[in-house]
């Protein structure tokens, strides 16, 4: 394991999944990332075949230039890195999960197949027995800006999903400070297509998508399991939410809407003006200091052309006068903050390194 004593040093890093949309993305921050010596890439689909022959994008950088899609080998991985990075569906990441972890290795994991504390809840979302129950309790729900200290030495981190991303980290601090009420929240989110995944099914064919905008998952999307989880821990009860998601026609980003009742009157507009400061001060002493969490003051609202292709989360909020309730917008790039960019953030957190190396 790497401490801040050693954060000099060079790490051996491996991914596995590495040519679905957030495996990609993971090997193009980590190719550039300056304490990373990317040892593997594997994939069933493309082994053997040089990783810029499957991405030419990748040509031209000295480290890609050597790399190969390997198979996904345990005792070869164990043996070539120090951290993997598993951007494996769920079901089959804890496959790879229980004996790199006995190999004393440190595991990233992007699937949810760790995310839940509970294997019942697990069972009621994801439709089977979870794989691995008995390493629930050592993982820890790797959302950098809530639980940095957990993340610095653990061995199993889960990284949390686009979708609760982008639906935490602006209503956690809002929960923890008592301003909004833990009933009646409502989440509308809207994501590009990529957060379907590198996969080849009818109802993601440009034809279908291009000039179409539809909710799925509806009323029991599986991110709700997790959502609900770190929301009932930040309010200390149980939180039920309403959550739609909604399929856009946009490569990647995904943009939430919160709709929230205050713990105190917010209406009228003298009301509205003074609840409002309190969000701000709220927001102000929990993101100040966080470097990929942007406060939009004054009229500026998020939008994903601005966090596309980076790890930044914006947010805004507004409080109706007339209805007395408060709105906070956030968005984010499913790929990067939402996946694989926020797995190279846990990496440096978890290293020792400085938390932007290789994401600015």
């Amino acid at each position: 394991m790497m401490s801040a004593s050693n954060k000099d040093q060079t790490v051996r890093v491996a991914v596995v999944g590495a040519s679905g949309y957030s495996g990609e993305e993971l090997v193009r921050l980590l190719l550039r990332h300056p304490s990373v010596n990317l040892t593997a890439v594997t994939s069933r689909q493309y082994a053997g075949q040089p990783l810029t022959n499957v991405f030419p994008r990748f040509a031209g950088c000295p480290q890609a230039a050597s790399l190969a899609f390997v198979e996904p080998d345990v005792a070869r991985l164990a043996q070539e890195a120090d951290i993997i990075f598993l951007a494996l569906p769920h079901g089959v990441a804890a496959e790879f999960a229980i004996p790199l972890l006995e190999a004393g290795r440190r595991v990233i994991d992007l699937s949810a197949d760790f995310r839940l504390r509970d294997a019942a809840v697990y069972k009621d979302f994801y439709g089977h027995d979870h794989p691995a129950p008995q390493l629930l309790s050592q993982a820890v729900y790797a959302l950098p800006e809530v639980y940095r200290e957990q993340i610095r030495n653990a061995q199993l981190l889960a990284c949390p999903g686009c979708y609760p991303t982008s639906i935490l980290l602006p209503l956690i601090p809002l929960l923890r400070a008592g301003l909004v009420s833990p009933e009646g929240i409502i989440a509308n989110s809207l994501s590009g297509v990529s957060g379907a995944g590198r996969k080849a099914e009818l109802d993601y064919l440009f034809c279908e998508c291009n000039e179409s905008v539809r909710a799925y998952g509806i009323p029991k999307h599986r991110h709700l399991s997790e959502i609900e989880q770190e929301l009932s821990r930040a309010a200390s009860q149980t939180v039920t939410l309403q959550f739609t998601p909604h399929l856009i026609p946009v490569n990647r980003g995904i943009l939430t809407t919160l709709y929230l009742t205050p713990t105190e009157p917010a209406r009228g507009k003298d009301a509205a003006a003074a609840f409002s400061q309190k969000v701000s001060a709220c927001y102000e002493k929990a993101y100040s200091q966080e470097p990929f969490v942007r406060r939009l003051e004054g009229k500026a609202l998020p939008d994903t052309k601005n966090v596309v292709g980076t790890n930044f989360l914006d947010v805004a909020w507004r409080v109706d006068p007339r209805t007395g309730r408060l709105l906070v917008i956030s968005a984010e790039d499913n790929l990067v903050k939402g996946a694989s960019g926020q797995a190279v953030q846990v990496m440096n957190i978890a290293c020792g390194f400085a938390e932007t190396t290789g994401l600015y």
